[in-house]
């Protein structure tokens, strides 16, 4: 059996660095609040991190928007030093034009929109088809 010294092995067993959510509103109940960090891998969700690259409210506000914020200069940084981005921060990316956007999320939107037309024209014959019964009673 080889022994590796304490060195190498702590080498060999120190992952590497992800771009990832971190849970921030632990206060108030239902409702969430990220953060955008660099941290090791190996961490845990919500454990020690090494930077905040930005922040993420996914409840709408009174304008239906998502906040996002992002320092970009610090995520090209660590991007530069090989950190891997986790997949909803790198669709977060996307949408913010620093990636380009996943095909699916292209598709995905689509879909919602031929959904919500499908639901407005089936609402819409519904209706008139109850003023019709209405008028003709």
């Amino acid at each position: 059996m080889v022994h590796l010294s304490s060195f190498l092995l702590k080498k060999y067993h120190s992952g590497y660095v992800v771009i990832r959510l971190a849970m921030a509103g632990h206060k108030q109940a239902n409702r969430p609040f990220y953060r955008i960090v660099a941290a090791y891998n190996k961490r845990s969700r919500d454990g020690k991190y090494i930077e905040q690259l930005g922040t993420f409210d996914p409840l709408p506000n009174i304008y239906n928007e998502k906040l996002v914020s992002f320092n970009f200069d610090r995520i090209k940084y660590w991007i530069g030093c090989g950190a891997h981005p986790s997949k909803p921060v790198a669709k977060l990316l996307g949408l913010s034009g620093f990636f380009p956007l996943h095909p699916m999320t292209v598709t995905e939107a689509e879909r919602r929109r031929a959904q919500a037309k499908l639901a407005e024209t089936t609402a819409g014959t519904e209706d008139s088809q109850e003023e019709e019964n209405r008028a003709g009673v």
